[in-house]
């Protein structure tokens, strides 16, 4: 019976998008469900905290400025990724991204462990001008960063919008120390911030 009734489905295009949307539903479900409610993928591993103002700022510009369409945040648990980058990716290091910077585009280098690998200065160098410090990048020189500054009072609303909605844990003396934290900081002392920030917690 259930064959001729599966015969029936399958000459029927409609009744088989149908069942094929509510099968493929049910087995997403199925396993994506159950990592809402695991530690390992909604709670922070050891050393991860919350962005200051300035990293904050500095991850803001780092997806306003696309740099994710070219770098992936995701090392893939093989000994060729490994090898190059380091201990791969967990899901307990980015629980405070929002959108999470995962993917596999790489036109430039993976940076979830960039945080340490280069200077300050080899950074905001290498944002003035790729090219200088390596010669084959095809990356675009962001040397305009270096001209905006990062507004204080714009850092507290996006943190308090950040605790509103359940994302992050600032606490008020954070949130109020926010414009100190900033204070005179250009748009790229936050990218090299935001950059120096990551994947510490796996390196250690």
């Amino acid at each position: 019976m259930s064959f001729i009734s599966q015969e029936k489905i399958e000459r029927k295009v409609g009744w088989l998008i149908i069942m094929t949307l509510v099968t493929v539903s049910f087995g997403g479900l199925a396993e994506i469900v159950p990592l809402f409610f695991q530690d390992s993928t909604t709670k922070p591993i050891e050393g991860v905290k919350p962005y200051n103002a300035l990293q904050l700022a500095g991850r803001d510009v780092y997806v306003r400025e696309g740099c994710y369409n070219c770098h992936s945040q995701m090392i893939r648990p093989f000994r060729a990724e490994t090898i190059r980058y380091g201990h791969y990716s967990v899901a307990g290091e980015s629980v405070y991204d929002h959108p999470f910077q995962w993917g596999s585009k790489r036109t430039g280098p993976d940076l979830a462990r960039e945080g340490g690998r280069n200077s300050d200065d080899w950074h905001y160098q290498h944002l003035m001008d790729p090219r200088s410090v390596v010669p084959q990048s095809n990356m675009p020189a962001f040397a305009y960063l270096k001209d905006a500054k990062v507004d204080g009072e714009t850092m507290q609303a996006n943190m308090r919008a950040l605790n509103k909605v359940g994302l992050h844990k600032y606490s008020d003396e954070e949130i109020a120390n926010a414009p100190k934290v900033v204070e005179g900081k250009t748009e790229m002392d936050a990218v090299v911030a935001y950059l120096q920030g990551l994947g510490l917690a796996l390196k250690k």
